[in-house]
């Protein structure tokens, strides 16, 4: 059995991330049996400086950094649970010599088995003016759509200002629950939850479209790998 690295951004997030694999792994393996699995993250704040900055050369640094401390940890392959820095994916795994998934392309894969074909996209402002799931997207044939400049404001204000810091207010809800009508007002099919905290607060039964919560399908992939079954990989 393979053991999975995490590099971790947000403790929220990487903390949903975490929990998952080891219930899946439990469900799949039986028992209290799960996969083994190293967290390695710095601090929040060093990564929210870069960002505010638009230095993705320190995001990636940082990435690298936690990459090479979980190599020696004695990982098989990576993950990162936090959709934004997946911006400097491609260079990161340049950089480094364990193999990642990549977020996007198991979201990617997911809409494509159910069907999705017109994805709205949630997530903090520098994920959705990005370019993560348009580049995973575009070569399959998904259609996407970026939210307008108020649900991007709205976004990523409750995003940085609650949801990372564990706060979880319900008229943000509400305000999160908007944005999802507003996708489907737009002929959305799904919405992909592209911020590793948004699953806390939605899921299938408060959006107004089908979710694709990339934090456990991320997890579920990554305990696929881990047990054998074959999913892709970037190298």
């Amino acid at each position: 059995m393979k053991h999975i690295g995490i590099v971790g951004c947000s403790h929220e997030g990487a903390a949903l991330c975490y929990r998952t694999i080891c219930a899946l792994g439990a469900q799949q393996l039986g028992g209290h049996a799960h996969p083994e699995v190293s967290l390695h993250s710095p601090s929040f704040g060093d990564y929210f400086e870069c960002l505010e900055a638009g230095d993705w050369e320190g995001v990636a640094d940082l990435m690298v950094t936690s990459a090479e401390k979980l190599a020696g940890a004695g990982a098989d392959f990576l993950i990162c649970p936090d959709n934004t820095i997946h911006q400097v994916l491609p260079e990161v795994a340049r950089r480094t010599e364990l193999p990642w998934l990549n977020i996007a392309e198991v979201v990617r894969d997911e809409a494509l088995k159910r069907g999705f074909w017109q994805i709205g996209i949630m997530g903090t402002r520098w994920l959705v003016d990005g370019h993560v799931y348009p580049d995973a997207f575009a070569p399959a044939g998904l259609e996407y759509l970026r939210p307008d400049a108020a649900d991007r404001a709205t976004l990523n204000r409750i995003i940085l200002d609650e949801l990372v810091r564990g706060e979880f207010n319900l008229k943000s809800v509400d305000e999160l629950i908007e944005v999802t009508e507003h996708f489907e007002a737009a002929s959305c099919d799904a919405v992909v939850l592209g911020c590793t905290e948004l699953p806390l607060v939605l899921d299938d039964s408060n959006s107004a479209v089908p979710v694709l919560d990339s934090t456990r399908l991320l997890a579920q992939a990554a305990v696929r790998r881990a047990t054998g079954e074959a999913v892709g990989a970037s190298n």
